[in-house]
């Protein structure tokens, strides 16, 4: 006989349950610790350990001495494919806006020349991107590329092209590598992407080729409490096709 679940994790999925259904939509409020104790009838440590699991997973914020929100659905990516960051957020009926905070010509460093297959030193193009769905960060895009590959990639507006159209456009796409980690983030990233010092972060490296070379190097963060990689494939299929 299967043993009946503990308190906690009936609430988590009572709360969770209720979620998903709607009844508390994204950034509402929900009842307080004491007001849940004297719902259910259990321990505060009953319900903190609940909230505390759902604050983990990213299905809620905490605010001290505020409150705990529902939080904002995750962004899907497909991890498999290459996609443009603008048409997944407007795919979502939200608007896209990018903030250019670097652009510019950089001689390769050793881990870079590495991963480009190139002497050190020898020239690179450099991009840092914020991208923003209805003014909010998302996605920290840090790319460098290959002036062989992308000569004009510096001349580009890119606030009307940003780098995915226009890498697809100039450097067909051959195969892909993605090495997904996870971080916390410090000063820096915080500040960028909205989030406290070490909140996790998701971040995705992508490597590309065209014509048999590297075209370019890409390292996307986002933060994990919005954003989610999904993937899948069929046995058989080549993962960098």
């Amino acid at each position: 006989m299967n043993e009946p679940a503990p308190a906690y994790l009936k609430l988590k999925r009572y709360l969770l349950q209720h979620i998903v259904n709607g009844d508390y939509p994204p950034q509402s409020r929900l009842p307080s610790e004491k007001d849940l104790v004297m719902k259910f009838g259990v321990s505060r440590m009953t319900v903190n350990r609940a909230m505390r699991e759902l604050t983990s997973a990213g299905v809620i914020t905490r605010v001290q001495g505020v409150g705990s929100f529902v939080g904002d659905p995750k962004v899907e990516s497909a991890l498999l494919d290459v996609r443009s960051i603008r048409s997944e957020i407007a795919a979502r009926g939200e608007t896209h806006t990018v903030d250019v905070l670097v652009s510019e010509s950089v001689a390769a460093s050793a881990t870079m020349a590495r991963q480009f297959g190139i002497a050190s030193g020898e020239p690179l193009f450099h991009s840092r991107l914020l991208h923003r769905a209805d003014g909010k960060p998302l996605q920290l895009e840090d790319r460098f590329v290959s002036p062989a590959c992308a000569p004009g990639y510096l001349d580009i507006d890119f606030q009307l092209e940003i780098p995915h159209h226009y890498l697809m456009r100039t450097a067909p796409l051959q195969r892909t590598e993605h090495v997904i980690e996870a971080e916390a983030a410090n000063r820096r990233l915080a500040k960028w992407l909205n989030v406290n010092v070490g909140a996790p972060l998701l971040v995705l490296g992508r490597r590309t080729w065209s014509r048999d070379r590297v075209a370019s190097v890409a390292r996307l963060t986002h933060p994990a409490a919005k954003y989610r990689f999904v993937g899948s494939f069929h046995v058989g299929d080549s993962l960098h096709a």
